[in-house]
């Protein structure tokens, strides 16, 4: 059986649904027919009023895109077959000159990408159809406006021509006219535009790039429907692959591979006049998570005015009032409890009222900040429609980053400037640019940025990534700006009126008062409340509570219930009592890692040079003395904070020369006081010390367990400071629960000898204290070798712990400082990989995982495995890990919230997803 690229979708004639994947699920449906088309589908399914269409498929576009842009074979006659349905369905053919079918073409891929990929309306126009647009509708100012905004649409999305052009033609008709308002231009001025927007066409598309246009030498807007069909369809599959999509992919871990679906549909018109609207709302607020309509809408509009930010919009809960669409209003406030009813989840959707009558256009599962995720997700749970694991399962474990971000300081005191909408919550502080390219500079420079925009575009996404906030002069929430912004966590305030941005000049003025920004100048904002402040607000991170408090509560419910499955515990990687007590505060179960050569650091550095560095014997034993001393402090602080809670503290890792002043440095020192005519002698003995400590690649020399082998002073000082503080807490009647891990372990007679040489110094402090210890020892797995005789060395160890961070660099032969730098960027483009290893835990390196895990259980059936690299807190890793058998995962203090969802919810995927409702 040939392979099927088209799906049709929506009533026939008789007002039958023909849908052609009503056997599928939404879920499964949305891998073929995109999240646009299959929800389309299933809006028909259920009876919604949806405008007849048909969609091709996203392995279509896969197929097109990998033969360079080259149609599969039979496909474009089977488009023609499908749009000749379509034409039959309605009773009308693109181009007809008496009653002309107009189309529109959109993209629609598996995963949401909001204003990333391209739209074009009003498909099937020419000189001739126009005519009988109005003849049908007797309305000659709509047939017109339609026609010039589809020449617009097209030449920009599939030709290339820069639209603003367009736009600098309209407002010079307006001014002419002496009016602000599109919707003040009568027909004849709307007519017009239309010689002028075909010139603007004539003169700015490339015809060596777009040859089916050419005529007579020179390109002509071509009037043939069924060729700007084609070529429609072909701009949206490549819209796949823009930068602005490609970027937006890489942001939010979309597969390249997935492609779009393109979906032709009926076109409807909310331009036909003050009884037509069109809109996009939410089920609920998307904000905060209120259960309220959200949204906007326009009267005598097409989607596009309102996502554009082009005027400025209504709210949704207006439209049951607005004289002419009450009953669509009401109609349409019936429709959002049908949807979700029928998703039990919170939608977003598209609609268009024509002339009194409702069409639903879209609707998806609804972008949301964490806030209203939360909310939401208690809520539904709250009124029965979901169950427990489904509520924790409806929070993205990403988002929890924007509760943990910082806000404006209850206490600060500042004055508010400008007031607009708040689009996205969150605060944030910073010089105002006014592009993306600027954006990106701040940022290189270290430097934080607001990106202030008329509104933003697609295009601007690079900028919105790299900015701490955006704030725009125009557009409502449901604009570009706030719709990307919410999904990135970034601080929006849009529709600021009073803002009067001169990009160009890179000014801005305020209405009403005598403020005058300019590059550079700093501003906050508040995308809680719509506040913009002149000048730097304090901020302040916020702390556990309130929805937050509940959905983690529910995670650690589900993660640590062993009925449920097996348990995933989270611990933290840290380093010092104050970022022990915050693991704590956040919910950790314990430290995974403790590193310390972190307490190395500061006037304590000094005394490991002294050790290195120093010739007399008793010079080191001081400095060793003092060192240990100073780390006992530090252990008692933490064992403290963490008690009764496991604290893994892992012997010194990295190389000696860390710890010691650059040679180089001391040489460019060295050279300008001999040419000053001093006496370095012994500044050059120090340099010639420091020299012979470099090595030609530290990362793989004198580290780890090997400092222990050749300095073994090193490691009795460091167990005697942990063992003797775990003693003194058991006498003052603490429950620490210490553990010791010895790193970068390849062979097994390393970890045979360093264990003896532990426990030898565990039984001296024993003996000592009068006290009975009893202090696990394990080893951290970060080297290959380890991982593969994993068997051999769980002999010898309690517990192992994956150092991804040095496991990966091992594995891969990838310099975790140098390879993001060089090489990396390269790699990405080319898809060599597909994400960071360094962040997201590799494949290649999940194998080595898996063998260590393995290897150890059966080397000792009892031991603890976990993980304490980077990507232990990594939602996607986290899921491979839980999958891999691993015991826990260990994360930075900040992160310990998120990991605690992330593991809960890779529990329950693993364990056959959410419990039903109706089993609550």
């Amino acid at each position: 059986m040939a392979e099927k690229h088209i799906y049709r979708f929506g009533n026939d004639a008789n007002g039958n649904n023909v849908t052609e994947t009503a056997g599928k699920t939404v879920d499964e449906a949305k891998w073929i027919t995109g999240g646009k088309g299959a929800n389309l589908a299933e809006m028909a399914n259920i009876g919604l009023p949806v405008p007849p269409g048909f969609t091709i498929s996203c392995q279509t576009c896969v197929a097109y895109s990998s033969a360079g842009n080259v149609w599969p074979d039979g496909v474009l006659d089977e488009i023609d077959k499908y749009r000749k349905d379509l034409e039959e369905r309605m009773g009308k053919k693109l181009g007809d000159k008496g009653d002309p079918l107009l189309v529109s073409v959109r993209s629609g891929a598996p995963f949401s990408m909001p204003g990333m990929m391209d739209t074009v309306l009003n498909l099937g126009l020419n000189d001739d159809s126009v005519q009988g647009l109005i003849k049908q509708t007797n309305n000659p100012r709509f047939a017109w406006d339609s026609y010039r905004r589809f020449i617009t649409m097209f030449s920009d999305v599939v030709m290339g021509v820069d639209g603003q052009l367009f736009e600098d033609a309209l407002n010079k008709k307006k001014a002419e006219k002496g009016v602000k308002l599109d919707t003040e231009l009568d027909a004849d001025d709307l007519k017009s535009l239309i010689p002028i927007y075909k010139q603007i066409f004539s003169d700015n598309v490339d015809s060596k790039k777009y040859p089916e246009v050419v005529v007579g030498g020179k390109p002509v807007f071509p009037t043939d429907p069924y060729l700007q069909l084609r070529l429609a369809e072909q701009a949206v599959f490549g819209s796949w692959n823009t930068p602005r999509a490609i970027l937006y992919r890489q942001q939010n871990k979309i597969p390249d591979d997935l492609g779009t679906a393109v979906n032709v549909q009926v076109m409807v018109f909310g331009n036909k006049g003050n009884t037509s609207a069109t809109g996009v709302a939410f089920t609920r607020n998307p904000a905060d998570g209120t259960n309220e309509r959200y949204g906007d809408f326009l009267v005598n509009a097409q989607g596009e005015d309102v996502v554009a930010g082009i005027r400025n919009t209504q709210p949704i809960s207006e439209l049951p009032k607005t004289p002419g669409l009450e009953e669509a209003g009401k109609e349409l406030y019936h429709v959002f409890e049908i949807l979700e009813d029928h998703y039990a989840d919170m939608m977003d959707l598209e609609f268009t009222i024509e002339q009194g009558k409702l069409w639903m256009l879209q609707t998806r599962v609804g972008k949301r900040t964490a806030l209203s995720a939360l909310k939401v997700a208690i809520d539904m749970y709250n009124e029965g429609r979901i169950s427990k694991e489904t509520a924790v399962t409806r929070v993205a474990p990403e988002q929890l980053d924007q509760l943990l971000h910082p806000q404006f300081d209850p206490n600060a005191k500042y004055d508010v400037f400008a007031k607009g909408l708040n689009a996205s919550p969150g605060a944030a502080t910073g010089g105002v640019v006014f592009s993306s390219e600027d954006a990106e500079k701040f940022k290189k420079e270290g430097k934080p940025s607001i990106l202030v925009r008329w509104e933003t575009t697609p295009d601007d996404l690079k900028g919105m990534v790299d900015a701490e906030g955006i704030l725009t002069s125009h557009g409502g929430k449901t604009s570009h700006a706030a719709v990307i912004a919410r999904g990135m966590g970034a601080p929006c305030v849009c529709g600021v009126e009073a803002l009067n941005i001169d990009a160009p000049n890179r000014t801005v003025t305020v209405s009403g008062s005598d403020v005058v920004l300019h590059e550079g100048d700093v501003i906050s904002i508040d995308g809680s409340t719509g506040d913009v402040i002149l000048g730097e607000v304090p901020l302040i991170r916020p702390q556990l509570g309130g929805d937050l408090k509940t959905i983690l509560d529910w995670a650690d419910e589900i993660r640590l219930n062993p009925k449920r499955g097996r348990i995933m515990g989270v611990r933290a990687n840290a380093d010092n009592p104050a970022d022990a007590q915050l693991s704590a505060d956040n919910g950790a179960e314990g430290i995974g890692l403790d590193r310390t050569e972190h307490m190395f650091l500061g006037d304590r550095k000094q005394l490991i040079q002294n050790f290195i560095l120093a010739e007399d014997d008793d010079v080191k034993k001081e400095s060793l003395e003092k060192l240990g001393e100073a780390q006992k402090g530090d252990f008692l602080g933490m064992f403290k904070a963490m008690d009764g809670k496991t604290v893994i503290v892992r012997l010194l890792d990295p190389p000696l020369h860390e710890f010691l002043d650059n040679p180089r440095d001391l040489e460019v020192e060295i050279a300008k006081e001999e040419a000053a005519g001093k006496d370095c002698t012994k500044k050059r003995e120090l340099l010639t010390k420091l020299d012979s400590f470099q090595e030609a690649n530290p990362m793989l020399g004198l580290r780890g367990c090997r400092l222990g082998l050749v300095y073994p002073e090193l490691n009795d000082m460091q167990v005697r400071a942990i063992v003797s503080a775990t003693a003194e807490l058991i006498q003052q009647g603490y429950h620490p629960k210490t553990e010791i891990m010895i790193p970068l372990i390849a062979f097994e007679e390393e970890i045979k000898q360093i264990r003896k040489q532990i426990e030898d110094e565990i039984k001296k402090v024993s003996d000592e204290y009068g006290v009975e210890l009893d202090i696990p020892i394990g080893n951290m797995v970060e080297l290959p070798r380890c991982a593969i005789m994993s068997e051999d060395i769980a002999h010898h160890s309690d517990f192992f712990s994956f150092g991804t961070n040095d496991l990966t660099q091992t594995c891969l032969g990838f310099s975790r400082d140098d390879a993001e730098g060089t090489f990396m960027p390269v790699y990405f483009d080319r898809k060599i990989v597909k994400t960071n290893p360094f962040a997201t835990l590799d494949k290649g390196v999940a194998q080595l995982v898996d063998m260590g895990v393995r290897g150890g259980h059966k080397g000792n059936p009892n031991i603890i495995c976990g993980v304490c690299g980077e990507t232990g807190g990594d939602p996607e890793s986290i899921q491979m890990y839980y999958d891999l058998g691993l015991d826990y995962v260990s994360c930075s203090p900040y992160r310990v919230p998120i990991a605690r969802l992330a593991a809960a919810q890779a529990k329950i995927h693993s364990n056959g997803g959410p419990v039903p409702v109706e089993k609550r």
